[in-house]
């Protein structure tokens, strides 16, 4: 129990930062099943540009 109090304060910080990665993350996953896309849309300078996107 004492480790515990000792260490309250780093386990907070941690306990927030994993949190807000979380939601973080939940949003990406949310964004890329709607079909949002992160990037600019410049496909023509990147160089993934052909494989990211579905072609019509």
């Amino acid at each position: 129990m004492s480790w515990l109090i000792e260490h309250i304060g780093t386990i907070i910080i941690l306990l927030t930062l994993a949190a807000v990665v979380g939601v973080a993350v939940a949003i990406l996953i949310k964004d890329k099943k709607a079909g949002k896309s992160s990037c600019g849309g410049n496909c023509s300078h990147c160089a993934m540009g052909g494989s990211c996107h579905k072609k019509d």
